[in-house]
């Protein structure tokens, strides 16, 4: 429980701190959610329940088509200004 607790927070600092570059943003969200992921697992290991374990697949697949669809937001938006950076 403090591992995903940690891993949550550097989530959030990731997130706080970069907040000029989206690759690491997202990176950021990303670390959130295993976190999350983690915890649901430790939770579900320890009440000797299923749903718990099949929840946290649900996250695992929410996580991975958010990256999906934050990456394709940010080839598209590279082709339309030419860089990646979020400075006007």
């Amino acid at each position: 429980m403090n591992l995903s607790l940690l891993l949550f927070l550097i989530g959030i600092l990731g997130f706080i701190l970069n907040r000029k570059n989206i690759i690491l943003m997202i990176i950021a969200i990303e670390i959130m959610l295993l976190a999350v992921t983690l915890l649901v697992l430790i939770s579900s290991i320890g009440y000797d329940d299923n749903v718990g374990q099949t929840f946290s697949i649900y996250i695992i697949s929410i996580a991975g088509a958010e990256s999906v669809i934050g990456l394709s937001i940010l080839v598209a938006y590279y082709r339309l200004r030419g860089t990646i950076s979020l400075r006007t």
